[in-house]
């Protein structure tokens, strides 16, 4: 039976690593049905809106959806679109894994990790904000709830179970933030208790940044809170050659929503040069995600091998000679072999 997808192609660059992402999903054979929706800019023009309600409507009926990154403008009036989403359909669990692919300008070779961020909550609520009338003194509130620390801790095990992991590491600042951090902290233990088979790890957050950078092999699975996993997301990206390589699953009880993390990068859009593998380990996510982990696996496996064997097809950024088209053209000639 086909599946439909809700496809946001987004600004920027968007619209031509969709392209190239879509028809290597096409070479799979995946029978997916695309549906296109707006969001971002060009939203903005036609509908007056970021995200017209058209468009989450789709997202809601298909329960998965395609993004390509989408700008929001600069300037009061405007929120983030993908907080947006999040909060809209209770996208919970960000899972930003981070994988070292040859050829990449990386200082490491080896690295195979997985970021667990809770989306919804923590700092990034910023519930309670005031400014003083002086302009001197700004509050802002942090909200962690039992609940949401339990279910994005138990998702972090679940992944870890059923990946064959052997460690989560709760990163977190209880020693300072006894309150938020602690409460994260204490449900993780709680929840630990009910996978005895995958060792619980806890880790300050400024000490996990240090030990990341000097040995990230000794990590598995990280799970912790909204502002540290936004933090830690893009620290392991760097870590295997840039957000060019980083995907990103937002994922909720109903919707799944998958993302290239990096930005619209307005400078390059239209000279088919961006580098479109984030989208293309996205859609390589959300085919685990509908249980067709061969083909995703496809996928993987050949961007390693054209990146290992066709340097002159891959895009400017990675050192090779070739742009979106070229690379689209080796991986869709390795899928389908």
């Amino acid at each position: 039976m086909s599946q439909t997808i809700a496809v946001l192609k987004g600004d920027g660059i968007g619209p031509e690593i969709m392209e190239a992402t879509l028809r290597v999903l096409d070479a799979l054979d995946c029978d997916l049905t695309y549906e296109f929706h707006d969001a971002g800019l060009a939203a903005l023009d036609k509908h007056g809106t970021l995200v017209p309600p058209e468009t989450l409507a789709a997202i809601a009926t298909h329960c998965v959806a395609l993004k390509g990154p989408l700008t929001t403008p600069i300037g009061k009036g405007f929120s983030s679109i993908n907080v947006q989403l999040r909060r809209h359909f209770d996208l919970y669990a960000n899972v930003r894994p981070a994988v070292s692919f040859p050829g990449t300008r990386s200082r490491y070779d080896n690295i195979d990790l997985i970021t667990v961020r809770e989306n919804t909550e923590g700092a990034y609520l910023a519930e309670g904000q005031s400014l003083s009338e002086d302009g001197e003194i700004a509050l802002s509130s942090i909200r962690v709830t039992r609940s949401g620390s339990e279910r994005i801790v138990r998702y972090a095990f679940e992944l870890a179970r059923q990946r064959g992991r052997q460690k989560v590491t709760a990163v977190h600042k209880a020693n300072i933030i006894k309150t938020s951090s602690g409460l994260f902290l204490e449900v993780a233990r709680e929840v630990a208790r009910d996978y005895p088979e995958i060792e619980l790890e806890e880790m300050i957050v400024d000490n996990a940044c240090m030990q990341l950078v000097m040995n990230p092999n000794q990590f598995d699975v990280i799970v912790t809170t909204n502002l540290f996993g936004d933090i830690l997301s893009d620290l392991c990206a760097g870590l295997v050659g840039g957000l060019g390589l980083a995907p990103g699953s937002n994922i909720g009880s109903e919707v799944a929503i998958f993302e290239a993390v990096h930005g619209s990068a307005p400078d390059i859009a239209g000279k088919k040069i961006a580098n479109p593998c984030a989208l293309l380990l996205a859609a390589a996510d959300m085919l685990d995600h509908l249980g067709m982990v061969e083909k995703g696996a496809k996928i993987r496996g050949g961007i390693r091998e054209v990146l290992e064997n066709d340097r002159e097809q891959v895009t400017p950024d990675m050192g090779g000679g070739g742009n979106t088209d070229t690379f689209a053209d080796a991986l869709v000639k390795v899928v389908r072999r």
